[in-house]
């Protein structure tokens, strides 16, 4: 029987979500509460996918080989964590008790960190299932 590890079909929710949030805070500059208003329920389901994809990769970090892929998952790990701190950073400041906020520049600067945490994660995500063969169903 072979394994499909859940963790790459969870980690698309938490990449889709913070991405989207990201876009509109930036988007809220130029067309206001229309576009913002919907950064706090991306960046809420995104920071639990989060979670959820984390734990599944935890489970599934005993199959990662020593050697380079153990460090690009090292790496990988501490890039998502980055990002979740972030983006749940960013999820609390701009909140009012359960009120949205308009994104600041302290929002922003929480998106745009967030973001390059993202997006570094996933490279190194990408080398560990491309470069190295690690989830993949055999």
């Amino acid at each position: 029987m072979s394994h499909h590890p859940l963790h790459p079909a969870l980690v698309h929710f938490p990449i889709a979500c913070w991405s989207l949030a990201t876009m509109t805070d930036l988007a809220g500059l130029w067309f206001g509460k229309i576009a913002w208003r919907w950064s706090a329920g991306l960046l809420a389901v995104g920071c639990v996918m989060a979670l959820l994809a984390m734990a599944a990769g935890l489970m599934e970090l005993a199959r990662v080989p020593e050697g380079e892929p153990m460090r690009d998952a090292y790496v990988h790990m501490g890039a998502m964590a980055l990002a979740l701190a972030l983006f749940g950073a960013r999820l609390m400041w701009g909140l009012d008790g359960a009120h949205p906020l308009a994104p600041d520049a302290v929002s922003l600067i929480l998106d745009a960190g967030g973001f390059a945490a993202l997006v570094a994660g996933g490279w190194f995500g990408a080398r560990l299932v491309y470069l190295h063969g690690v989830g993949r169903v055999r």
